[in-house]
């Protein structure tokens, strides 16, 4: 692979997001109350055009634009994504009259969106779908079941839907809708998690769509949603890396100042190898996640492992890099509202979400083996499905 580097123009656009996150979106972002959608964020997200760049870039910029935002401030990232979660499938797959009814507003930050896949006993296997959608004498369908741990629930604007259309059919019994918001039978409530933000419950009881909700195909929802999740799956690698990257210049800063034992602890020589360890598992993410979105953005053929490698990495990487800088800061990192302390509990969900780390891994072996030539390998070996050489 040859050498990774970003374009000078990238470099500079990244730090004018750092300092924009932490003098206008971070002060929002306080302001807010937890556990709800902080409008006059999102609001800031679109005036200031990252909502609109988002929708306008590739894979790279999406990138880019997380990682740099999640440096200085998590909330921001968090609303900008869930915007592009939630929308990119009406983007991707929608209709004009769909795309004029809902962009215009996501993209300047006055409409909120969420992307309502999981279901409780569905989170990583799509394909497990339960919400029904019935035949509806009118022509149409009606929604009965619930989803669960979806973003930007119950206060969303409107929801990127997955139903299920045809029984016994698996992932090709998927069909994805827009419901707006206020669509009768449409209910939802709050979750409390562990890093607060708006997430939530949602109950369909009789809820009405019909040909014009409809996104994409009927029974075609499975795609809607994987070409969804190949895009943001490094991205979110990318929020990742964004706080490992916060997480290492404060470790960087602490053991370089706190004395103890004679000297700084930097001086200390377990304390610089697992300063070294940080920084090399951060930038080694950082590549892959570049990579991912570098595939995706070229068309290449093996997007989904690749995504799935940046994102299986950067997560359990920035999971070990926080949770070392809470490590080297000692007890000031446990304590509530420090910066630490706030990225500790934040971090553990992103490898969770969108396909937990084990699901990540199933899916890049699975892509290892279909990619491998038919017959024996390059030196006459053979591999059974275990990986055993034989």
């Amino acid at each position: 692979m040859t050498v990774f580097s970003l374009d000078p123009d990238r470099i500079v656009w990244c730090a004018a997001l750092r300092a924009l996150a932490a003098d206008t979106l971070r002060p929002l972002a306080e302001r807010g109350a937890p556990g709800r959608v902080n409008r006059p964020l999102l609001a800031a997200l679109g005036e200031h055009g990252l909502l609109r760049r988002m929708f306008a870039s590739g894979a790279l910029d999406l990138c880019l634009l997380r990682e740099s935002l999640a440096e200085r401030c998590t909330e921001a990232e968090t609303a900008l994504a869930l915007q592009g979660l939630g929308t990119f499938p009406v983007l991707q797959a929608g209709t004009s009259e769909q795309r004029e009814r809902w962009l215009p507003g996501v993209t300047d930050g006055t409409a909120v969106a969420a992307f309502a896949l999981s279901e409780p006993d569905a989170g990583s296997d799509a394909a497990a779908l339960a919400l029904r959608a019935e035949p509806d004498p009118s022509g149409g369908w009606r929604l009965y079941g619930g989803k669960r741990w979806i973003s930007n629930a119950p206060e969303a604007d409107f929801y990127t839907v997955f139903a299920r259309t045809t029984e016994g059919a698996g992932a090709r019994g998927v069909t994805a809708f827009l419901v707006p918001g206020d669509r009768p039978g449409l209910t939802g409530v709050p979750l409390d998690m562990l890093a607060p933000h708006a997430i939530g419950a949602l109950t369909f009881d009789g809820t009405p769509v019909g040909g014009a909700d409809v996104l994409g195909a009927v029974d075609g929802g499975f795609a809607v949603a994987m070409r969804t999740l190949d895009l943001f799956r490094p991205s979110v690698g990318a929020f990742a890396v964004g706080m490992a990257q916060t997480a290492l210049d404060a470790t960087l800063e602490h053991t370089a100042r706190r004395r103890a034992f004679g000297g700084p602890l930097a001086e200390l020589q377990a304390v610089a190898h697992r300063v070294a360890e940080m920084a090399t598992r951060t930038e080694a993410a950082r590549l892959l996640v570049y990579a991912a979105a570098a595939a995706y953005d070229a068309g290449a053929a093996e997007v989904p492992r690749r995504s799935a490698m940046a994102k299986l990495y950067a997560t359990e990487a920035a999971q070990y890099v926080v949770d070392s800088a809470v490590q080297l800061h000692g007890a000031c990192a446990l304590q509530r509202g420090h910066p630490l302390e706030r990225l500790y509990r934040e971090v553990r969900a992103p490898r969770i979400y969108e396909g937990a780390s084990e699901v990540q891994r199933s899916i890049i072996a699975r892509a290892l083996y279909r990619e491998r030539p038919s017959g024996a390998g390059a030196r006459g070996e053979t591999a059974d499905p275990q990986g055993r050489a034989g």
